[in-house]
């Protein structure tokens, strides 16, 4: 199994000219810079911030109100992912990653950027250990830097490059130590990961987890990501394979962890030639025993890869097509609460079709309700909805900057 390189840039990347225009205060194109706030608006109060995409624009949303701030125009279909520094949120769109200043935590005005780190179809973008990598599918490089340094540089800051060997839809991550982890695949289909310290000598590698995707690094710093048969683990230069119940598919595609919990919460799918997006089944890895348990959700509660999250005690919260956010114990692997919060919804036609949402900051759960234009605030703690915000859009993609 081939090797990329590690190649170390230590040089400012250049921005590129702004692709976005401000939706709210001009039809021209101008900088992405929202109106001046005034001491009245929703805009001059400090607090978490919330970013929105729908189609062809992002909105932020003041995160204790959930009233709008700022709207900017976009492309068609942008992802959205916080950056890490609790401030900024990454755009995805056709020229790579768009950073978009939300100015959480202040009393400034949110701007979307010109500054963008360029890539070849932009992927996954992961933050741990103060790094924001971001990893591009077109090329397979991972472009890395120190997440502080987004906010204290005048433009994009210093990266480090590690350049991709073959292309596919993939992820890495850096590790405390300098360890770098990242997916092995070609154009025709991904199959293990491999591990190199922070001079670039593989310390571990395999082949043995068929269509990779996903990762999550929970207590102790082990990683886990996800296959098509199973999970891997990676644990202190070790890596471990555990087997799913169903064989020769049970895919587990995207982890949700915490940094508190040996357990990991996965989604599930064991039916191949299943229709649609919806899931009726999780997994909770526990990364300390090396075990995999399937969950089947409660029934008539199906969910898709943007319905799940961890909260509150390291409990897994799932939001599902019959409107409530069902809590799970992954101690137990039993459901113990429900809160209703939308109206019951039926899955995607496609995945990038608006469908329902859920991200948690703190004891807060944000949940997207695009068939009522809708975004709510949801105090996890008691399942009560403390905030409801009305959009002249329909919410799609969603990211949290916490302030």
């Amino acid at each position: 199994m081939r090797t990329p390189p590690l190649r170390r840039a230590g040089i400012t990347a250049l921005t590129i000219g702004a692709v976005v225009t401000l939706a709210a205060c001009s039809s021209d194109a101008g900088t992405g810079s929202a109106a001046p706030a005034t001491p009245d608006s929703p805009s001059a109060s400090p607090g978490p911030r919330v970013a929105v995409g729908y189609e062809g624009g992002v909105v932020v949303l003041d995160g204790d109100t959930l009233e709008p701030v700022a709207e900017f125009d976009s492309e068609e279909f942008i992802r959205l992912n916080p950056a890490g520094d609790d401030r900024h949120v990454m755009v995805t769109m056709s020229e790579g990653f768009q950073v978009l200043d939300a100015a959480a935590g202040t009393a400034e005005e949110p701007e979307l950027t010109d500054l963008v780190f360029e890539a070849d179809k932009p992927g996954h973008v992961v933050r741990h250990a103060g790094k924001t990598i971001l990893y591009a599918d077109g090329t397979s490089d991972t472009t890395i830097f120190d997440t502080a340094d987004l906010a204290a540089s005048e433009g994009l800051p210093d990266v480090e490059t590690i350049e991709g060997v073959e292309a596919h839809h993939g992820v890495s991550i850096v590790l405390e130590d300098g360890t770098f982890l990242t997916t092995v695949g070609n154009a025709d289909g991904r199959s293990g990961i491999t591990a190199q310290d922070a001079g670039g000598a593989v310390i571990a590698e395999t082949d043995q987890c068929p269509g990779v995707h996903g990762e999550g690094t929970a207590k102790d710093e082990v990683v886990v990501f996800g296959c098509e048969n199973g999970a891997l683990i990676y644990d202190g230069g070790e890596i471990v394979k555990l087997d799913s119940p169903d064989q020769p598919y049970g895919r587990i595609g995207n982890a949700f962890t915490t940094d508190t919990s040996p357990i990991v919460l996965t989604d599930y799918n064991n039916d191949p030639d299943a229709e649609g997006y919806l899931l009726d089944a999780v997994t909770l890895v526990d990364t300390h025993a090396r075990t995999l348990e399937v969950v089947e959700m409660p029934e008539g509660a199906e969910y898709t890869f943007r319905d799940l999250a961890r909260g509150p005690g390291d409990l897994g919260y799932i939001l599902a097509s019959d409107g409530s956010i069902h809590v799970l114990d992954p101690i137990s692997g039993e459901f113990v609460d429900e809160f209703p919060v939308i109206q019951a919804w039926e899955g995607p036609a496609e995945w990038q079709d608006p469908h329902p949402a859920i991200l948690v900051s703190g004891d807060i759960a944000y949940v997207t309700e695009p068939a009522a234009n809708a975004v709510h605030a949801v105090n996890l703690t008691t399942g009560e909805i403390v905030a409801t915000g009305k959009l002249e859009v329909t919410p799609n993609e969603l990211a949290v900057a916490a302030g």
